[in-house]
C-alpha cells in the first residue's frame, strides 16, 4: 500500500493535487492508475484512504475517501546530533525517524567536521522514512545551530541524555533507571567527540543525564541509533 505524507487538510471528499515529485513517484515509479487506492497522512488528521482520481502528464490528483487510522503521537523525543559527513548524517535522520523521534536538531560543535548540510534533503529523507515505517507524522528537521546557542535556549522541562564518549558515566539503561518520562532529548557528538570544554559545560547542566554507550568507540551513526534504541527501551513507547 502506497503511503504519502501531505501538507493538505484531510477530510472526506477533499481533493489533493500532488507535487511534482510525489506525482512522479505515484505514476512513474509505482505505476498507479485512476481508481487505485493509497493512504495519506499529514501529522494532524490521522491516516485516510484515498483514490487516484486523475493521472496527468505532470500531476496526479487524489480524492480523499474516509479515515483509516486516528491520529497518534509518539514520545516527545528530540535527537540533538552534531553535524557529521553527509552519508552518516542521512543514515541518522532515516533511522531516527524509524525509531520515533519527533524532532531532529543538528548542532555545530568545536570538533564538527562538516559545517554545512542540505536541510531540505534531510527533511525529504525523514518524510520518506515516515511513509515507509507506518508512523502518522514526519519528524521536524531544524536548521543547524551552535551547541552553545542550543543550550542557552533550552526548553524548560526537557531532560537531556548526554552520550559521553569519554566513558566517565553509567551505562545508558542504568542511568535512565527510575528517570521521569515526559519530554527528552538525546545528544550525540561529532566524529571527533566533544571538546573538554563542551563536556564540562554539558555535565553540569541540571537537566542533563550523562551516560556511556559502552567500552568501544562508536561511529556517530551507530551511537545515535544505539542511544535512541536504549532510550526507547527504557522510557519510550516500546513498552505498553
Amino acid at each position: 500500500m502506497i503511503r504519502l505524507f501531505v501538507t493538505h487538510d484531510l477530510a472526506a471528499g477533499a481533493e489533493i493535487a500532488l507535487d511534482e515529485g510525489q506525482s512522479r513517484y505515484v505514476a512513474a515509479v509505482m505505476r498507479a492508475k485512476a481508481g487505485d487506492e493509497l493512504r495519506v497522512f499529514n501529522g494532524r488528521d490521522g491516516e485516510w484512504r484515498a483514490l487516484v482520481a486523475a493521472v496527468g502528464k505532470r500531476a496526479v490528483t487524489l480524492q480523499v475517501i474516509d479515515p483509516a487510522r486516528p491520529q497518534e503521537e509518539g514520545p516527545d523525543l528530540d535527537l540533538v546530533v552534531a553535524l557529521v559527513k553527509r552519508g552518516p548524517l542521512e543514515t541518522i535522520v532515516e533511522k531516527a525517524t524509524e525509531l520515533g523521534v519527533r524532532r531532529i536538531r543538528p548542532v555545530v560543535t568545536e570538533r564538527t567536521n562538516a559545517d554545512h548540510t542540505r536541510t531540505d534533503r534531510l527533511r525529504a529523507i525523514a518524510v520518506e522514512a515516515a511513509e515507509q515505517t507506518g508512523r502518522l507524522d514526519a519528524p521536524q528537521v531544524l536548521e543547524p545551530v551552535k551547541l552553545e546557542a542550543l543550550v542557552d535556549g533550552w526548553e524548560e522541562g526537557r531532560r537531556l541524555l548526554f552520550c559521553d564518549e569519554a566513558g566517565e558515566a553509567r551505562p545508558v539503561l542504568e542511568a535512565l533507571e527510575g528517570a521521569p518520562k515526559g519530554p527528552w532529548a538525546v545528544l550525540v557528538g561529532p566524529e571527533g567527540g566533544f571538546s573538554p570544554r563542551e563536556r564540562q559545560m554539558l555535565r553540569v547542566l541540571p537537566y542533563a543525564t550523562p551516560a556511556t554507550l559502552g567500552p568501544r568507540i562508536l561511529r556517530a551513526d551507530t551511537a545515535a541509533i544505539t542511544a535512541l534504541a536504549l532510550w526507547q527501551a527504557a522510557l519510550g513507547d516500546w513498552r505498553p
